[in-house]
């Protein structure tokens, strides 16, 4: 069996970065994603899909992506279901990235006074990600 999804898009907010009660790092993101054709109206449609990252990746993102950013996003594709506190089941389908890839240069202002992501290891190679086998769900 073969699990591999590769995107492009573009982030629709700032990545949400917070930490499990392991204290693993976990980074949550959006990308919009346009479809390869057109509608009969010649409009073309957008998905958004939702992003995780876990660990080091999930700090990196962080750190570097902010809302706009044109990105790679190599991963698996996830299904989970939950239940809400009235008792509802829900599922929810996302995108558990091992790997990002910048594909634009970014905000001037805001590289002036970050390190250049080339000098942390992200900027021709994909951040690369743990597992997350010992994540509770």
């Amino acid at each position: 069996m073969y699990n591999r999804i590769i995107l492009i898009g573009r982030l629709t907010r700032d990545p949400e970065l917070r930490y499990v009660p392991n204290g693993a790092p976990v980074a949550s993101f959006t990308l919009a994603v346009d479809r390869p054709f057109r509608d009969q109206q010649g409009n073309r449609e957008t998905d958004f899909i939702d992003i995780v990252a876990w660990r080091k990746l999930a700090e990196q993102v962080s750190q570097y992506m902010t809302k706009g950013r044109m990105v790679a996003v190599e991963g698996r594709l996830q299904i989970r279901s939950y239940e809400t506190q009235d008792g509802q089941r829900r599922k929810v389908a996302e995108v558990v990235a091992d790997g990002i890839r910048f594909l634009d240069r970014g905000d001037r202002a805001r590289a002036a006074a970050a390190p250049a992501p080339a000098d942390t290891g992200m900027g021709d190679e994909p951040a690369q990600g743990g597992q997350d086998e010992d994540v509770p769900f």
